[in-house]
């Protein structure tokens, strides 16, 4: 009954000053549209990088091949052929390691009917789609028999899919690579983008074999690119990192002091860094946004402060009736916060429609969350508090009879 009758009072001091009241609401409304903003530009960020990673598969590690020199100028890793199926089998033997895939890319037309695609034609092993957790949707993958025959069959991704055959199914269907005739065996589950922006979907996988032998040639019998290997937990990938790099050593006779010709890389660690620093950022973009909360909050304060010099001789009355200190300060207590709240009911709707405006005009994905709104709902109700909480002292300390008599 006593929340009823403040929460009339509060409504008609609103209406007896609309204007007033309407433009100590806009600092709420821009505070929390702003931040209701930027939290859901930050967490649709967030969600597609964590997207990129989980399509990336879990526990991985990328092993390069070596680097080479041309005039004093280093070519980078991958530039020399250092790596071979002989050590992407003595690694899987590891006890740390799940599974590991050789792999030998190029670029090449692939060409069906009068439609063709150029796209990323990579040789590996069945094992490549165990290592990336990546599922065959449509027909089966090649097996280690097409391994050993050098079989001419291949696995699309579905953007090739989509751009050679549009709506027709590819399964069963011959295509040309590099004037090859080839066998479209499967059709691979959507990846998306990787965390370079890259479209996963835009390969094709065939047996290594068949790609050393038959399409790309290999002056170096045995050679691969780079090996993809999967860690059999995280708790392990310290140890399997270490394993990987003595066991190459080894391999390669490569003497302590001696520069490695291969290079050993940690993909889910890498992932895990742009996924915490797209979390900061997140973080950092809701805290400037906040700033613009506490600048409502001040201007809460000052209109109540002017509220209350106004309305002193209105609080002297109130308390010659029989108003106690409590009464009067929950009195514009409640006014704040009711100020603050639609201020802020108003500032959602208009950074819902700020978020979905930028999705749609800058092509990003924007999450708004029930728990970035109520999150602005709760900042609000604090901020009405706290500023409001001195003018509300302010009018409750008033004397009765120095209220009556001001002018």
């Amino acid at each position: 009954m006593i929340i009823g009758s403040l929460l009339g009072e509060g409504w008609e001091a609103m209406r007896a000053n609309r204007m007033r009241t309407l433009l100590t609401m806009l600092g709420m409304v821009f505070g929390v549209g702003a931040v209701i903003m930027m939290l859901a530009i930050g967490q649709g960020a967030q969600l597609m990088v964590n997207e990129s990673i989980a399509s990336m598969g879990s526990n991985l590690f990328i092993i390069l091949s070596g680097s080479t020199s041309a005039g004093g100028l280093r070519q980078g890793s991958g530039t020399v052929p250092t790596l071979t199926l002989a050590d992407a089998q003595a690694i899987g033997e590891l006890p740390e390691i799940a599974a590991v895939a050789p792999t030998l890319p190029n670029n090449a037309q692939l060409i069906y009917a009068s439609n063709n695609w150029s796209t990323q034609v990579s040789g590996t092993t069945p094992a490549y789609l165990e290592v990336r957790e990546w599922p065959v949707i449509s027909g089966e993958a090649f097996s280690d028999s097409d391994i050993r025959s050098a079989t001419r069959v291949l696995l699309m991704g579905q953007t090739v899919a989509r751009n050679l055959f549009g709506d027709e199914n590819p399964v069963g269907k011959m295509v040309r690579v590099k004037n090859s005739p080839f066998l479209v065996l499967g059709i691979l589950s959507s990846k998306g983008q990787s965390l370079d922006g890259r479209d996963q979907d835009d390969t094709v996988f065939v047996p290594i074999t068949t790609a050393q032998r038959q399409l790309f040639g290999n002056q170096f019998p045995g050679m691969v690119r780079f090996v993809m290997v999967k860690a059999k937990s995280a708790e392990v990938m310290d140890k399997a990192e270490r394993s990987m790099n003595e066991l190459l050593k080894v391999r390669h006779r490569i003497h302590p002091g001696q520069e490695d010709d291969f290079s050993v890389r940690n993909l889910t660690a890498v992932a895990q860094a742009a996924a915490g620093t797209t979390k900061a950022m997140s973080t950092m973009l809701g805290a400037i946004a906040s700033v613009s909360l506490l600048v409502g909050g001040i201007g809460i304060m000052n209109i109540m402060l002017v509220s209350v010099t106004e309305r002193t001789r209105e609080i002297g009355i109130r308390m010659a009736i029989g108003a106690r200190r409590r009464d009067i300060l929950l009195q514009f207590l409640f006014e704040a916060v009711m100020i603050s709240l639609a201020g802020s009911f108003i500032g959602v709707v208009v950074g819902i429609a700020c978020a979905y405006f930028f999705s749609r005009f800058n092509d990003a994905l924007v999450v708004v969350t029930l728990s970035s709104v109520l999150l602005a709902f709760g900042v609000a109700v604090a901020v009405g508090v706290f500023f409001g909480f001195y003018p509300a002292r302010k009018a409750a300390d008033l004397k009765p009879i120095e209220a009556l008599r001001f002018q």
